[in-house]
This record gives C-alpha cells, structure tokens and sequence, in this order.
C-alpha cells in the first residue's frame, strides 16, 4: 500500500512540475535582457548593465526578436537587427527556428515564466533573461 501511493506521490509531483509548452510559448512575448550567460564549459559572465535589450513577440508560433537600445525617456530606439522565427514544438522541447539571408540556426527555449527565460543556443550556452524594467532616475 505504501509503496503505492509512493508511485502516485512522484508521478502526480512529475506531472505537475513539468511546464505546458504551450503555456511556456505565452511567456515569451515582451522585453528582456540579459542577465548572464553559462558557456558550455561552465563559465558565467554576469551582465550588470545593458546597452541593449531583446523585445520578442510570438503570434501563433511565429516570433520576431528585435534590438532595442532603452532610452532615459522610457522610449526605445530600435536597431536594423531584427530575426524571425517558427516554434516548435517536439517531444516536449520548445525549439525557436532562425531563417535569415546570411543563416539559420535553432535554440531551445528552457524555460519560460513571468520574469525570467533561459534560452540555449546550439553550442549549448545558456542565456538567462529577466524582464525588463526601465531604470528610474
């Protein structure tokens, strides 16, 4: 019996901690910078400031990600670098699909909620982002 509701315990625990990628997807539409990366060799470098920000916005598992310089005003330039993208999603992995003239390329979308997003890209450097909040002077 105990045995049992041990094997229920960790299969409801599993089921539950484990984000609907659909649901992951809704999170990554806004503004975002970079608060640090992991290299695949396990070297962090932290990022303090920013002189730039990523805006993504993701309408029915099409994205554009754009450059954003914030301004003092609240306002945003925004620089010529924009990427689209597809998502998709397979075997329960988000994968963000880059077509430009010059490349393409994949990520995998880690993790997705309210304030933060951890991006890897393909030579397996983890990205994490945090919301963007606009500096108060």
């Amino acid at each position: 019996m105990f045995k049992n509701s041990l094997y229920l315990f960790i299969l409801v625990f599993v089921s539950c901690a484990k984000q609907d990628p659909e649901e992951t997807i809704s999170f990554i539409s806004g503004y975002w910078e970079i608060e640090k990366v992991i290299t695949v060799e396990g070297i962090e470098k932290q990022y303090n400031f920013n002189q730039t920000i990523d805006f993504f916005e993701v309408t029915d598992k099409k994205g554009i990600r754009k450059k954003l310089q914030p301004q003092l005003s609240g306002n945003f330039i925004s620089t010529k670098d924009s990427e689209f993208f597809t998502i998709s999603i397979e075997n329960d992995s988000i994968w963000m699909y880059y077509k430009t003239p010059l490349s393409t390329w994949k990520e995998a979308l880690i993790l997705a909620k309210e304030n933060q997003m951890i991006i890897q890209n393909e030579s397996g450097n983890r990205y994490f982002y945090k919301s963007y909040t606009k500096i108060e002077l």
